[in-house]
């Protein structure tokens, strides 16, 4: 059976035709008399169908971070996010430590951002990430910015001191080191050596070393932040003195919140999140260590405008 169609809006006309009827080639350009008349009573079949043809749905722009904390490792990081996902207006990430500009760089960004809730209509929830590695990895700070150019960056800087310590008996803790803490100070040059320069200069480099055993690297900041302050204006970078979140918990948790452009949070516990333990260090190796960080601490307090009191 020969068919003519016409659509008008979202609904299809079928003219469905006998096959004793002969149809003109030139019906479609027939006046509307002239197509009637061609056809005996009763031949004309016509049916309707809905067809929708309203435009597909627009897909959502997958939604980046709202803020990313940078590190430094032992410094607070786990204690800080977990206060900021108790906030009811951020949403926390698939996991804490996500690792994407460091570690998962060769994933897609559509991956990356997979790992937030992106927010249905009419939400206004942000949320983040920490990765505490970021901070000193030299190819991370341009990666972000390339990607999440309007991302809030957030530096905890504890002691350096104590940052080492705490780090090495962590990786005692969890099997990552075996050497005595003087012996681990003494062989980091051995163990970095040319490290930095491969990450620096091979995207695709991955040091085992410089992210394990770099327990005096990690803490000179005033070689680390320059690449974010450069790249990063100061209403996006938040650096912040990691013994203030101990002592003055709530007072930093909302300096961070107002950093954040959210109203002030009440937590009803600040619990201490990712503490290591560990024994009393010898006076020698102690003033060692103070000795060695003296100076990148001088160069930090003239790069922040601000003396950390660490000395």
């Amino acid at each position: 059976m020969s068919s003519g169609v016409s659509v008008r809006s979202n609904l299809i006309w079928a003219i469905e035709f006998p096959p004793c009827v002969k149809v003109r080639s030139n019906f479609r350009n027939a006046s509307k008399c002239d197509r009637t008349s061609i056809l005996p009573p009763g031949a004309l079949s016509v049916q309707v169908q809905n067809i929708n043809l309203s435009p597909p749905p627009v897909k959502q722009t997958p939604k980046p971070p709202d803020f990313i904390i940078i590190g430094a490792q032992k410094g607070g990081t786990t204690s800080l996010y977990n206060y900021l996902i108790q906030h009811p207006q951020i949403a926390p990430a698939a996991q804490k430590e996500i690792h994407y500009f460091d570690f998962n760089f060769d994933k897609s960004p559509d991956w990356y951002y997979t790992q937030f809730p992106q927010p249905q209509t009419g939400e206004n929830l942000l949320t983040g990430e920490a990765s505490p590695y970021y901070i000193c990895h030299p190819q991370v700070p341009q990666r972000i910015h390339d990607l999440c150019p309007k991302v809030k960056i957030i530096a905890l800087l504890r002691n350096p001191v104590e940052r080492a310590i705490s780090h090495y008996y962590y990786y005692i803790k969890i099997g990552y080191e075996s050497l005595s803490l003087e012996s681990a100070i003494a062989s980091e040059p051995e163990r970095l050596q040319g490290e930095i320069e491969k990450l620096t200069t091979n995207p695709n480099y991955y040091s085992y070393e410089h992210q394990h055993h770099s327990y005096l690297t990690r803490g000179i900041y005033a070689d680390q932040l320059p690449a974010w302050m450069k790249l990063f204006p100061k209403s996006q970078l938040l650096i912040l003195k990691s013994e203030d979140l101990y002592t003055n918990t709530f007072g930093t948790y909302n300096s961070v919140l107002e950093f954040l452009e959210l109203p002030p949070h009440q937590l009803q516990t600040y619990e201490k999140y990712n503490a290591t333990q560990y024994p009393p260090i010898s006076d020698t190796v102690y003033e060692q260590l103070r000795a060695y960080f003296r100076s990148h601490n001088q160069r930090l307090a003239q790069l922040c405008d601000r003396d950390f009191g660490w000395d």
